[in-house]
C-alpha cells in the first residue's frame, strides 16, 4: 500500500506497474527513477505481479519518490527479499538520504539498519530500550546482546 499526506511518503507491499502513475507524475520523473533502478527500466511495460520480490520493492519506492517526499516513512523494506536485494535497498535508502530527503527507516535487520543510520531508537516491549547514534547502538553491548546474537 502507498499512502501519502503532503510531504510524506510510506512504501510497503502492494505495487502496480511503473505507467500507472504516469498520468499525474512528469515524465522525466519516471525516467529519474528507473535511471535509479535500471533493473526496472527493461520491465517498465510489465505488470508488477510478474517481478520478483526485490523488483517489487524497488517499485513500490519508486513510486513513493515520485511523490517528491521530504520525508521517507520506509516500513521493512528488506522483508522477504533476497540478500542482493536487501543490498541494493539499502544503498539506495543512502542514496536517498543524501539527495535530501529524510529517511525514517523501521526495520528488524538491526545490524544493516544502524549501520546506514544516523540515529537509532531500539524498541523492546513497546516501549524505548536505548537511543544513540547507529555507530553507537551498533557498537553497545545491550544492543548486540540482546538483538545482534551477542556479536
Amino acid at each position: 500500500m502507498l499512502l501519502d499526506a503532503k510531504n510524506i511518503s510510506v512504501f510497503y507491499g502492494a505495487v502496480k506497474a511503473i505507467e500507472d502513475v504516469s498520468f499525474c507524475v512528469d515524465s522525466n520523473e519516471i525516467e529519474k527513477i528507473l535511471d535509479m533502478f535500471p533493473s526496472l527500466k527493461e520491465k517498465r511495460r510489465k505488470k508488477a505481479g510478474v517481478l520478483s520480490t526485490g523488483e517489487q520493492q524497488m517499485l513500490a519506492l519508486g513510486r513513493a519518490l515520485m511523490q517528491r517526499p521530504t520525508l521517507l516513512l520506509a516500513d521493512e523494506p528488506s522483508l522477504g527479499l533476497s540478500p542482493s536485494y536487501v543490498d541494493v535497498i539499502f544503498e539506495k535508502l543512502v542514496e536517498i538520504n543524501k539527495s535530501g530527503t529524510s529517511v525514517l527507516l523501521v526495520e528488524q535487520n538491526a545490524r544493516m539498519a544502524l549501520e546506514i543510520a544516523h540515529r537509532g531508537y531500539v524498541f523492546k516491549i513497546g516501549g524505548i530500550f536505548l537511543e544513540d547514534t547507529g555507530k553507537n547502538l551498533l557498537e553497545s553491548a545491550e544492543v548486540k546482546k540482546a538483538f545482534l546474537g551477542g556479536i
